[in-house]
This record gives C-alpha cells, structure tokens and sequence, in this order.
C-alpha cells in the first residue's frame, strides 16, 4: 500500500449514486465532504484531478423536473443546465476551504486527436501547476454516439493516463469487487487485490445480457484495464463516507486494489 500512500498526482471519479439522495437530487451534505478531504490533500501537497458525474441529476433539480429526461436532447438540454448548477455547489464547498476550482468538459475526441490531447494535457498541468483544482464531466450537452466517451468510470481511466497520474480511486455506491452479487448472494466475498483482469476477473460482472453486466461493474473493469495497462495502479472504494479516502492513504486495506502492469 506504500503506492498509494506516496502517490502526489491523484484522478478521483465519483459517480452519481455518491453524489444524489435516493430522490435523485444532489447530497450536498456528502459533497461538502468530498470537497473538505480533496481540500485537505491538496493542502498536504497532493495534486487532485476529480472526475465527477451528477449534471442531469443537478439539472433536474435546477428545473424542478419531476422525472429525469428520457430523449437524447432532454439530457443534453438537461445536463447544460445541471453543469452550471453542479460546478457552482463544488465552487461554493472548496472555496469554504480555501481552494479555487476549474471545470474541464471533454468528449473521445479530445483524448483520439493528437493536438486536442495535448491541448487538454496542457490545461491540466497549468492548473494544478497554479494549485487549482480540476473538475471533470463529460461535455453531454454536446456529446452524441461517435464523439461520447459513455461513462464516466472510462473518462476518468483516460483522464488518468493523459496526465500521468500516480494512482485512480473510484468512489461508488459498492465496497469493491466481489466475486457475486452481494445483492443476490450473502456469501459473496470482497475481492481485496487483483493482480491481474483476467478472464475469470471479467467473469465477476456478469453476462452481458445481465443485470450486472448492464450496471457499474462492466464500466469499473473496463477502467481498471484501462488505467492498469498504463501503469496507473487503481483502487474502488464505496464512496458513502468520502472520509474512507484517509484510510486508503495512510495504508490501510479497504476496497479492491487493482495492481498495475
């Protein structure tokens, strides 16, 4: 674990079920609290890039929707409206704790085009260089099939590589990996370390045509495959305390570790 503990450059993605009340609408209690720990390692030194989901969620609440937009263009629609909602709440929290913020929207494109991703691999080292603290979505409010990146769990396994991160943390709404569905099967066992994202690794998000295979688990291997080939080791953690991110820097075991090639 003494990767983690000396890692300096650091992508966080958060996903929407961290960030939203089972309403749908934004905690902003357990943002405040994610935005006082990154806050507090940035003031120990460390460089914190966080990958967030939550601008439709944000933008329903913002148009007092009763339901979450359905079409391709509500969401686009939506997630304009909920960017600006969104970045305004962390912009509020983090400048409580004395740290200024950026948002970067990117799209496939940025990280496919050689110019874009240098552009963009510019942008974040000047702001963390000035001690500013980058905040990342994908730009949905123009994003369509061909230009999408889909998930925010690959964004934030690309965003990662790009900039040479020491080490990724994805927050979620589980504890790790297991080897079954906790939800189905109580005897389901939390996978600690993987070594390696093999076939029976693969095996433990279910079918495609599963229930598992079409929620968060595919899209988690798929970045650590991501980051891991990178040499970026990466760690999933649940994210309902966001205070857990302590215990995973002063080396204690929580979550699932996914070692790095």
């Amino acid at each position: 674990m003494n990767i983690i503990k000396t890692a300096r450059r650091i992508v966080i993605k958060v996903g929407s079920s961290t960030l939203t009340h089972d309403t749908g609408l934004l905690n902003l209690r357990r943002i405040e609290q994610l935005a006082r720990v990154i806050s507090d390692f940035t003031n120990m030194g460390k460089e914190v890039i966080l990958v967030t989901s939550g601008a439709v969620a944000a933008g329903v609440s913002r148009l007092r929707l009763d339901h979450r937009p359905a079409t391709i263009e509500e969401k686009q629609a939506t997630a304009a409206v909920g960017q600006n909602e969104l970045m305004s709440v962390y912009e509020r929290f983090f400048t409580g704790y004395g740290h200024t913020v950026g948002q970067i929207l990117l799209t496939r494109e940025t990280f496919e085009v050689p110019v874009a991703r240098e552009n963009a691999r510019n942008t974040f080292n000047t702001l963390l260089r000035m001690r500013c603290i980058p905040i990342v979505n994908e730009n949905d409010s123009v994003s369509f099939e061909e230009i999408a990146v889909g998930d925010n769990d690959t964004l934030s396994a690309y965003v990662a590589a790009m900039v040479e991160a020491d080490a990724l943390i994805l927050l979620s709404d589980i504890d790790g990996l297991y080897d079954s569905d906790p939800h189905r099967n109580p005897d389901a066992k939390l996978i600690p370390v993987v070594p390696v994202i093999d076939e029976k690794i693969l095996s433990y998000a279910g079918g495609a045509g599963s229930e598992r295979g079409t929620g968060g688990v595919v899209t988690k291997l798929h970045a650590a495959q991501i980051a891991t080939d990178a040499g970026i080791p990466m760690f999933l953690l649940n994210g309902s305390d966001p205070g857990i991110l302590y215990d995973l820097f002063e080396g204690l075991h929580v979550g699932t570790y996914f070692m790095s090639k």
